[in-house]
């Protein structure tokens, strides 16, 4: 994979830390924005220390920044950002390590920010969870592409809840059916009966059915009886 450790990009240099501040806050003045928890990792201070002032200017908090490996998945741990930007310094694997690190330990997404395109670097990070790439030059669009992730990012987790959801009543019915030798539809009608009874969520039945179904009884008793002794009262 390519080295990045070569100078910062032309536009970088060529505007004054000023003037980047001033273009992110004149494009924040025309937009409300959270205020967010970040944490940006990178190996080189210089970068950093860069990105930073950036994150400030759109109205976010720095709360961590990471430059060792071996640190950065504790930092994350205790901080609990609402996103991380993982920046390319020095190496690829540095950074994808990184990534690694953070992805783990964080319930947030990962955005990598990159000063030159790296395509090979991108499918790498890809496969290692990171949700977005954006560019340091194009500061005036990181908070549009933050916006977008953190929409995917609870779209996602929602998904993985609806999967989790629809697997315990799955298996919650399959205890059923297997314990009192009904079918199907009458294990589902049975939770779905007693969710309307007790005023309790589907899920919640289902969940304690899943986790005490190791003390279920074995026997064929009638509907009524078999949701009393089954799914308890809350």
């Amino acid at each position: 994979m390519p080295n990045h450790s070569g100078p910062l990009p032309s536009r970088f240099k060529s505007e004054s830390r000023r003037s980047r501040l001033g273009r992110v806050e004149r494009t924040m003045a025309h937009r409300g924005t959270e205020h967010l928890r970040v944490l940006i990792a990178n190996e080189r201070k210089d970068r950093l220390a860069l990105v930073a002032p950036l994150v400030v200017a759109l109205g976010h908090e720095v709360i961590a920044r990471a430059i060792d490996v071996t640190d950065v998945g504790a930092v994350t741990a205790r901080e609990r950002p609402d996103v991380a930007l993982v920046g390319l310094g020095e190496s690829s694997g540095h950074a994808l390590d990184l990534i690694d690190k953070i992805v783990r330990e964080a319930a947030c997404p990962v955005i990598v920010l990159l000063h030159a395109r790296d395509p090979e670097f991108i499918k790498q990070a890809s496969k290692r969870g990171v949700f977005a790439h954006i560019s340091d030059n194009d500061v005036e669009d990181w908070q549009s592409s933050i916006d977008i992730v953190l929409c995917r990012f609870a779209e996602y987790h929602d998904l993985q809840g609806a999967f989790g959801r629809r697997a315990s009543i799955e298996r919650a019915k399959g205890i059923l059916m297997e314990r009192h030798m009904i079918d199907e539809a009458t294990a589902f009608e049975m939770m779905r009966e007693r969710s309307r009874v007790t005023n309790r969520k589907l899920i919640d039945l289902a969940t304690a059915v899943v986790d005490g179904h190791a003390l279920l009884p074995r026997h064929t008793a009638g509907i009524g009886e078999t949701a009393e002794r089954v799914i308890p009262r809350p």
